[in-house]
């Protein structure tokens, strides 16, 4: 006889965000499943040490889970925004350090697998279109042979046009390019085997000259930044590196002029069209929560009665506030996913942009409310700095500001609603 016991326990993590899997999405969730035990048994030491566990490269290479969301032909498992979804959040309630290392890893497939697209949307003229696809590929590949990329974007310039404000400036000299720049935020610096590095070529001034390049990890005039010890998940090597007259050869560059910004307008949701897999973390971090508080709470017992702390009624109306802010959560994301992976799309892109912008805030602050609330319901003793519930507070408060703070989403919603535009997700830094 099946019992509801034996439904959930059969249940892969992933599952519990993305529902009504295929039997292909169940068999890529459970390569994820079977690396969360290693992930788990490190989780503290690397949340104590702020460091990332290089091992873990080995661990999700070997299963295969770097080229997740990589097309079969290129080496990968051919995964799509759903995978990658349920990966991140089953991550996440393991180590979410790794899980969001692993998210930015997986975002670089878009270089990839937009310029792709762009093509076959006839958005790349011919003359253009081998040097895309070559460029594509080598991304995809390296993926899909089981390489970690870290895509650095963002600096810490901002413009109160763009999101993202690209400095750091690529000179064409014979061969190649010469790279100039900081770049503040990236996960995997110094772990990752190669870096993705956004720059604007010299002479242009706006998006129009956004290009991207492959350098490698230990290229002469790489170094990283001085170490990140920050409130958040502190084992994600985030520092960032800094680029002094970097070479970079013609073939490891896609350096056409307007060529990065026609990518980005085929993607379904934000410019990268995989976001809502990063705020993923954030939901796991908080389910794994939820589930060590109810065990704690049903443990512990009261020295007169030997009831459980979770029968008290201040327990049980946290345990309420929990629950209802996890459901809140994974409805929200549940939704984005469904409108930025259905075919054909049930939304204009502008309005699936439109709920990404309130989907991330809800999700990140209904999360951290999980954890204020463990915080609260396992008292004194959830405090230490080791403890469970104080790591994934610490973890969680990244959600709020990580990308944009839920006011910032809100108000961007709304401009669109009344003024019918969207910020741009990239600009070039004049001068």
């Amino acid at each position: 006889m099946t019992t509801q016991a034996n439904i959930e326990a059969a249940c892969l993590t992933g599952e519990y965000l993305v529902e009504h899997m295929t039997s292909a999405e169940k068999s890529r969730a459970q390569r994820v499943e079977s690396v969360l035990p290693a992930l788990r048994a490190q989780a503290a030491m690397v949340d104590a040490q702020g460091a990332f566990h290089r091992p873990h490269v080995q661990t999700l290479s070997e299963a295969g889970l770097l080229g997740l969301i990589v097309p079969e032909q290129y080496g990968g498992l051919g995964g799509g925004l759903r995978d990658l979804c349920a990966a991140t959040f089953a991550l996440a309630t393991a180590c979410p350090s790794t899980a969001l290392t692993y998210f930015f890893h997986c975002s670089s497939a878009s270089r990839g697998l937009l310029a792709l697209e762009a093509i076959d949307a006839g958005l790349i003229s011919e003359e253009e279109q081998p040097a895309v696809r070559a460029f594509a590929g080598q991304v995809l590949t390296t993926m899909g042979r089981g390489q970690w990329l870290a895509n650095f974007a963002s600096e810490s310039v901002k413009s109160e046009k763009a999101a993202v404000t690209i400095s750091t400036r690529a000179s064409r000299v014979e061969g190649g390019y010469r790279l100039n720049g900081v770049k503040s935020f990236g996960c995997a610096t110094g772990v990752a085997d190669r870096y993705l590095v956004t720059a604007s070529l010299e002479g242009y001034d706006t998006a129009e000259g956004l290009c991207t390049f492959f350098v490698e990890r230990d290229a002469p005039g790489v170094s990283e930044r001085s170490q990140w010890d920050a409130i958040g998940m502190r084992g994600t090597a985030t520092h960032g590196i800094v680029l002094e007259n970097v070479f970079v050869a013609e073939t490891e560059a896609m350096a056409l002029p307007g060529v990065f910004t026609r990518c980005m307008q085929v993607s379904r949701g934000s410019f990268v069209g995989n976001q809502v897999a990063g705020v993923s973390c954030y939901l796991g971090a908080a389910w794994s929560l939820y589930q060590y508080t109810i065990d704690h709470l049903r443990s512990k017992r009261f020295a007169d009665t030997d009831k459980s702390v979770g029968t008290a009624p201040y327990q049980q109306v946290l345990i309420g506030d929990m629950l209802t802010d996890l459901e809140t959560a994974m409805l929200w994301l549940r939704r984005q996913i469904e409108i930025e992976s259905q075919e054909p799309p049930p939304l204009s892109k502008q309005e699936v942009v439109q709920r990404w912008r309130l989907c991330k805030g809800a999700v990140a602050e209904a999360a951290f409310r999980v954890g204020t609330a463990s915080l609260k319901a396992c008292g004194t003793g959830g405090t230490t700095n080791a403890g469970v519930p104080a790591r994934a507070l610490r973890d969680l408060a990244m959600g709020l500001v990580q990308a944009f703070p839920a006011e910032r989403g809100r108000l961007m919603a709304a401009q669109m609603e009344i003024e019918g535009r969207e910020q741009a997700s990239f600009g070039a830094r004049s001068g």
